[in-house]
């Protein structure tokens, strides 16, 4: 009887050790007001418990239990939203269209893993808690990518594509007007680290060819692809694949359950893709110099194709300097003598060329203009709209000549891009929702991220005032936490390389 008592009693010390065990593994977050990306009304003194990496829980203070033994934090008077989630980033270094970049490239190239997991650790600090990086070198994103999911670094979530497919990496004629003939053989050996054999010879194929090709390609572990439905330059803006091609881009993507997007910037390359059957497109509002057409807002909307649009470079500071830049411009073109002056200062009677008249355009940011109006036209007509930055490393600090805007910085792009939406004609609830639900839905994960439910991942944000009053005051943020753990952003990045204070060689 003493030994069977003994061992009741050990098997009730192990159950109460056990479930200490579970309890201490808990966490609840209380007193917050839950804004939960869903863009419904927030619930006012809300409690999420989170075991693990999940939420299990979630609800008004009466209807969820704090378990016992679990850590609190109290968030009284502050906000919970999801993590942000940015769908269009570049956290490698890979191309050199200025000569610092250039010089950065090669100097930094052998750093490339490091470089990655900075950028990563950026956008982390300040709320971005998932990013997709839709062109960059693909080894190591990966490596990187793997890395964080294994928990032995820290920084966002990353989704990687690699190459555009159908261009032929940073030097090549498709995406730099760069002609072979002139490049060197580092020109060269990034051309194929990029491009990782889906390059400008993909456009050639027949569309058998093209299956076999792309499926090469997705066997390299990306997690999503992007192809180039156009090239990347405007002035020629030229059509990259068939119709016949596209489409197969799209199914060979998609019986691999993952998504498939474009780089299409003009009417009828956007078209063609809509209709291949694309999930997202990149910078749909950049179709300039024309005006996005009714029938394309009605085919984004009717098929639910993601707009990823670069609000950060149009909106905010950006904005209000085009103003004053147009307004200058302006007035020196009505004051100076103008491209039609004949000899010794005479009119001349002939009419300006396109070519200068394209001149005159841009030196009014007429451009600018056009992309603004295009994204307010999207999204008044009702289209899924996510913030998707182009946030790149530039020159490093060494080999620039002055600083870098902060409007592509990584993370910090990602939020003025955030605020940019409101701007552009969303409430600031539609704001969050843009930058997580539907952030999620571009990412193919809205099954585990980009809102506040039970049995989600537990990425979110504790922000000390209201970003519904005022969507600035994502800014304004309290703690971060990644898969269920608090992040300590003040340590972010942990070993800079690249975004640090230097100003000699």
């Amino acid at each position: 009887m003493r030994t069977r008592i003994t061992i009741e009693t050990l098997l009730l010390l192990l159950i109460v050790m056990v479930a200490s065990s579970v309890a201490q593994g808990q966490t609840a977050i209380v007193g917050a007001t839950l804004i939960d990306g869903n863009g419904g009304a927030p619930v006012v003194g809300g409690v999420i418990v989170i075991e693990g990496d999940r939420i299990v829980a979630m609800g008004p203070d009466a209807d969820v239990a704090v378990p016992e033994g679990a850590e609190v934090i109290d968030a009284a008077g502050q906000f919970v939203t999801p993590g942000f989630i940015d769908t269009n980033v570049h956290l490698s270094l890979y191309g050199g269209h200025t000569p610092e970049r250039y010089e950065s490239l090669v100097r930094y190239h052998d750093r490339q893993d490091e470089i990655v997991l900075e950028a990563a650790q950026l956008h982390l600090k300040v709320g971005v808690t998932t990013v997709r990086d839709s062109y960059g070198v693909l080894p190591p994103l990966v490596e990187v990518r793997d890395r964080i999911e294994r928990g032995e670094a820290e920084g966002s979530r990353v989704l990687a594509a690699g190459n555009i497919v159908g261009w032929g990496g940073p030097f090549s004629m498709t995406f730099s007007l760069f002609p072979e003939s002139g490049l060197t053989l580092f020109q060269e050996q990034m051309n194929e680290l990029v491009s990782q054999g889906a390059g400008e010879d993909l456009m050639d194929m027949t569309p058998e060819e093209l299956r076999v090709a792309i499926n090469a390609y997705l066997d390299k572990g990306v997690d999503f692809v992007k192809y180039g439905g156009t090239g990347h330059t405007s002035m020629p803006t030229l059509i990259g694949f068939s119709p016949a091609a596209q489409k197969v881009l799209v199914e060979e993507t998609h019986k691999r359950g993952l998504v498939a997007e474009t780089h299409s910037t003009s009417l009828e390359g956007l078209r063609l893709s809509l209709e291949a059957g694309i999930d997202l497109v990149q910078h749909p509002e950049i179709v300039e110099p024309r005006r996005i057409t009714d029938e394309l807002v009605g085919l984004f909307r009717e098929r639910d194709v993601i707009c990823s649009m670069l609000v950060n470079t149009m909106t905010g500071e950006v904005w209000r300097e085009h103003l004053e830049t147009r307004e200058a411009a302006q007035k020196a073109l009505d004051e100076g003598p103008g491209p039609q002056t004949g000899h010794q200062g005479k009119a001349a009677s002939r009419e300006r060329t396109a070519a200068e008249v394209r001149r005159m355009e841009r030196s009014l940011g007429d451009g600018l203009e056009i992309r603004r109006e295009n994204a307010m036209k999207l999204i008044a007509g009702g289209c899924r709209t996510t913030v998707g930055t182009d946030n790149y490393r530039s020159a490093a600090p060494e080999f620039a000549r002055g600083p870098k805007p902060e409007t592509q910085d990584p993370g910090r792009g990602t939020i003025l891009a955030i605020e940019g939406l409101v701007e552009l004609g969303m409430t600031p609830s539609e704001a969050i929702v843009a930058a997580t639900r539907n952030g999620a839905v571009a990412s193919g994960r809205l099954d585990e991220l980009g809102t506040l439910e039970k049995g989600k991942i537990a990425d979110l944000l504790i922000l000390e005032a209201d970003p519904l009053e005022d969507i600035a005051n994502i800014e304004k943020l309290a703690l971060v936490m990644k898969g269920g753990k608090v992040i300590d952003v003040n340590r972010l990045p942990t070993a800079p390389v690249y975004y640090r204070a230097q100003t000699s060689r």
